[in-house]
């Protein structure tokens, strides 16, 4: 077997490479933790999940493992080497390390700290405090040894000596070895301690076997019990080969040696108890088994029972360093991951706690979070749905209302308008304007009649129908406005838009009446025409007397049709004046003869002459705008039904423009609620995602931890 894989220092390097795999683990999952954290604070809507401090909780345990890293990669396990000058400190390390690499010899030998560990690189080198520079291993004695002092190194001073770990199996394993002054040489124990102790896993107390142990070292383990909690020491009676020159007192000596550690170990400092104090008491001769380990190396044979020429007992000597080894690797191997591991697995635990307690907070917070976004999202849906529903209703009950309105309009402009027809003799007779019969004042007087009956038309129909209709739109768009204005947001409330509205009746009269010609020819009442346009009409009475027109294609039974038509018309006289004037004519005929007919003629020239003279432009005046009535009323009553129409669809337009602009308030409230409804189904989402997050990082948590509950449970307890 490898003795390197046999030492059980081995024991600290595995502990030591698994902690620090452990913290590796566990830096990165605080790093992303950390980052999730600041992620979750630093949302917008997400930010009162975790306050600040649980944030800067974990970026200072980031922090902490960092550095607790770079302390297990630097961790290492430290043995100090205490004694009077002489005693052989330097040589028990030397024997140790089966080299000879530290100086030693007789007198005061060691002038300053030496700490000796391995390192991979093939050469030997030193460096001191003052400098990194690596210096030659040679140097060493010159740095080191009392008799070649150097000015610049005191007995404070720390030489650091890195030996080739393939050069030597006990360096291999991260042990550090600490010679030291004589504790008799200085008065700066305190500092000393101070400086090179806190950190030591093992003390080793170097004695001479020749006397007993002095009070200068009994001092400088009472200063170090003082600081530390029950070093751990272990006491070695260097050069007890010097036992054999008096072999009739070897055991009383060993006894008094040993009663006396044991008393010293377990009365006065307290460390252990006496069976274990026993046990860390050995009686050596580190010159002898250096001595050994070299000639085995340089490959010299061993020379009988003592092995080299050593003093008798050599073997038991050897036995007795061996033995010292193995229980020093096995204890310091022990005490060394306790010590080292035990306060930091301790801070690893007390951290995956922390982050534990607050991955929990944050998956509760969340839950709780969504769980409110939730039912809001449901409370939005819900809203939503009731204004798409109410507005279906609704629209279909103000489209009925808008087409009642609207035939209310039709029907009351119908109403007025027929009305105003009605009246139109009044209003033409109410135009007053010069009146003059030639073709250029009649065309403006017509004109100005035509404006005059217009605008009086339209006067009436505004003050009749407008009023009304404003009044019935205002009532229409205040009850739309009270139906919205529930389903709105408190963002898209609206109030009763300013009513600027108003019914315009385009009657078109000029247009309507533009083919009106008057006839204010003078023409007697008596006259044929007239007898004849009385009986059968103005137009038949027209086409009667003038023919047909060029170009007709009139049948030769027109003049039969008119002939009828005047024997119709002198059949319906009876109740005329004209008629009673022939009856009369023929009665008298026959009564009184001719002088009377030529009475009657006379009269009849009489009222000719009389109806001549006063046909003035008065007369003419009249006449026009009685014929224009006649015109007018006509033509007014075609116009009726486009008039009401047109009303009618100004009101629908209105009010439907009004409605269109309230339902654009309505489509921003439903894109409200959908955005809403969106943005909170993306926040659920999000919070989804924290809580998956943090369970997963619970559970990242939990795996560290039962990591670091088989560490201890393997290296921390039961040893």
């Amino acid at each position: 077997m490898d003795p390197d894989e046999a030492s059980p220092l081995r024991r600290f390097v595995i502990a030591k490479r698994s902690i620090s795999s452990i913290f590796d683990q566990l830096l990165d999952f605080v790093k992303d933790g950390s980052a999730f954290m600041d992620e979750v604070w630093r949302s917008d809507d997400l930010g009162q999940l975790v306050v600040e401090e649980q944030n800067l909780e974990l970026q200072s345990c980031t922090t902490k493992l960092t550095n607790i890293r770079d302390v297990l990669l630097r961790r290492h396990m430290k043995v100090a080497f205490f004694g009077r000058t002489s005693n052989g400190k330097s040589t028990v390390i030397n024997a140790m390390l089966r080299e000879h690499v530290l100086p030693s010899g007789i007198g005061h030998t060691t002038n300053c700290f030496l700490s000796v560990e391995g390192t991979d690189r093939d050469e030997a080198f030193l460096t001191t405090e003052a400098s990194d520079e690596r210096r030659s291993i040679t140097t060493v004695n010159q740095l080191s040894h009392a008799l070649h002092m150097d000015p610049a190194l005191d007995s404070g001073s720390l030489v650091k000596v890195f030996w080739p770990k393939s050069c030597c199996a006990l360096l291999r394993n991260d042990l550090v070895l600490m010679d030291s002054p004589g504790t008799d040489v200085t008065l700066e124990l305190d500092s000393w301690i101070d400086k090179f102790c806190l950190d030591a896993d093992v003390f080793v107390l170097v004695g001479n076997a020749e006397s007993t142990l002095m009070n200068t070292e009994k001092l400088f383990f009472h200063k170090v019990s003082e600081r530390i909690s029950k070093p751990n020491i272990f006491i070695l009676h260097n050069r007890w080969d010097a036992s054999v020159t008096e072999p009739d007192y070897i055991e009383e000596v060993r006894k008094q040696h040993l009663d006396r550690g044991v008393n010293f170990l377990s009365e006065e400092l307290k460390v252990v108890s006496e069976e274990e104090a026993a046990g860390r008491i050995f009686f050596i001769s580190a010159r002898e088994v250096l001595s050994c380990r070299m000639r085995r190396v340089q490959g010299v044979p061993e020379m009988g029972e003592t092995g080299g020429g050593h003093a008798e007992g050599f073997q038991e000597r050897l036995r007795e360093f061996q033995k010292f080894e193995r229980a020093f690797e096995e204890f310091i191997s022990q005490s060394a991951v306790r010590t080292k591991f035990g306060q930091h697995t301790m801070r690893a635990w007390d951290i995956t706690q922390t982050i534990t307690a607050v991955m929990d907070a944050v998956n509760i917070a969340s839950a709780d979070r969504k769980i409110c976004f939730l039912e809001f999202r449901e409370e939005q849906r819900d809203r939503l749905e009731f204004v798409r529903g109410q507005m279906n209703n609704l629209t279909d009950s103000v489209k009925a209302k808008i087409r009642t309105l609207t035939d209310d309009v039709s029907a009351k402009v119908t109403l007025v308008l027929s009305d105003q027809i009605r009246s139109l003799p009044v209003l033409v007779e109410e135009f007053r304007a010069d009146f003059k019969p030639t073709a250029e004042t009649l065309h403006i007087y017509k004109s100005k009649l035509v404006q005059h009956v217009e605008e009086r038309l339209i006067g009436g129909l505004s003050h009749r129908c407008s009023t009304v209709v404003l009044r019935d739109i205002r009532e229409a768009q205040r009850h739309m406005l009270d139906s919205i204005r529930p389903l709105l947001s408190p963002a898209a409330q609206l109030s009763v838009p300013a009513t600027c509205f108003d019914l315009t009746y385009d009657l078109r009269l000029a247009a309507v009446c533009a083919d009106f010609r008057e006839n204010i020819e003078f023409q007697f009442s008596l006259g044929w025409t007239s007898l004849v346009t009385r009986f059968i009409g103005a137009a038949n009475a027209r086409r009667t007397l003038t023919g047909p027109d060029a170009g007709s294609q009139e049948s030769p039974s027109f003049k039969d049709e008119m002939v009828v038509n005047i024997a119709t018309g002198l059949v319906s006289v009876t109740s005329r004046a004209s008629m009673t004037v022939l009856v009369v004519g023929g009665v008298v005929w026959r009564s009184v003869g001719w002088r009377i007919i030529a009475l009657s003629l006379s009269l009849y020239g009489l009222l000719y002459l009389y109806e001549k003279l006063t046909w003035t432009d008065a007369s003419r005046e009249r006449v026009l705008k009685q014929q224009f009535v006649q015109h007018a009323s006509h033509r007014l009553r075609t116009v009726i039904p486009v008039t009401s129409h047109a009303c009618s669809q100004q009101v629908l337009k209105e009010l439907s423009s009004t409605y269109g602009r309230m339902v654009q308030r309505v489509d921003l409230s439903e894109a409200e609620l959908e955005g809403n409804i969106q943005q909170l189904s993306f926040k659920i989402q999000r919070l989804e995602n924290i809580q998956r997050k943090s369970k997963a990082f619970r559970n990242r948590a939990a795996e560290l931890e039962a990591q670091l509950e088989a560490f201890s449970a393997q290296y921390l307890q039961g040893n």
